[in-house]
């Protein structure tokens, strides 16, 4: 038996064109899943399409605003019409914005709140039927490290973090019966486009960084593709409700 083989298995990647979630979808593309990767941006779509390609991956993309309950339903309808099923679901689309508390606005709070935690409810929910038709699914939800952990400047994502967390605890205990497992994943400082914007407003984050991480280096997005393989086999059909940080020791550090 091989325990990571999704042959005939279709996985679909909220903001899976760039980042983490090219990351991971190069990860479960190599166990022989079909690839929907989920964005606004085609341009960047374009160009991990070309990427998962040369890995050998089948690979579409679809148009989809995961702010709107409209578009994620119609991912989800589509990835079918393109594919006949929809076994896997990466949540990883998110966003974040960096001020004091007290210079927050609501909307700012509400469009974090919403972009990274109520999308991924509104995935899930849509992804359902067909996984409960397919006898079972996986549901990947991406946290961070702000799931643990505190900032001054991240108040909002840190919020929608920590959501995601629980959020995927409830999920894992609901859906149990139907053979459906719900992890999140906690990934620490990971050389993405969004860290790097991070790296020029925080002060002294690139050294702190990597003074504190055991390997002293931050990730790269190829370093999320193995928890993403291993959460979308086989290999997991035992494990929900977790949240397992991949973050080169940053969070057991002193």
């Amino acid at each position: 038996m091989n325990l990571f083989d999704l042959t005939g298995k279709v996985a679909v990647i909220t903001g899976g064109n760039g980042g983490i979630g090219l990351g991971m979808a190069r990860g479960i593309a190599s166990c022989g899943a079909t690839i929907v990767i989920a964005g606004r941006d085609r341009d960047k779509a374009e160009a991990a399409l070309r990427t998962l390609r040369q890995d050998g991956a089948q690979a579409s993309f679809i148009v989809a605003d995961v702010t709107k309950t409209t578009d994620c339903q119609a991912l989800v309808s589509e990835a079918v019409k393109l594919h006949g099923r929809v076994d896997i679901l990466v949540n990883n689309a998110g966003i974040s914005v960096r001020k004091m508390p007290q210079d927050l606005s609501e909307d700012e709070w509400h469009h974090v709140l919403d972009t990274n935690l109520t999308s991924a409810f509104r995935c899930a929910r849509a992804a359902y039927p067909q996984m409960l038709r397919g006898g079972g699914g996986k549901i990947i939800n991406i946290g961070s490290m702000m799931s643990l952990f505190g900032a001054p400047y991240a108040v909002a994502y840190a919020s929608s973090k920590g959501g995601i967390v629980q959020m995927s605890r409830a999920l894992a205990t609901a859906w149990a019966k139907d053979n459906i497992q719900v992890n999140a994943v906690l990934p620490g400082w990971i050389d993405t486009d969004l860290t790097r914007r991070a790296r020029h407003q925080v002060a002294g984050l690139q050294g702190s960084v990597e003074q504190r991480t055991p390997g002293g280096r931050w990730g790269s997005a190829d370093d999320m593709a193995g928890i993403a393989a291993f959460l979308a086999s086989p290999a997991s059909d035992f494990v929900t409700g977790t949240a397992i940080p991949v973050d080169g020791g940053f969070s057991i550090a002193m």
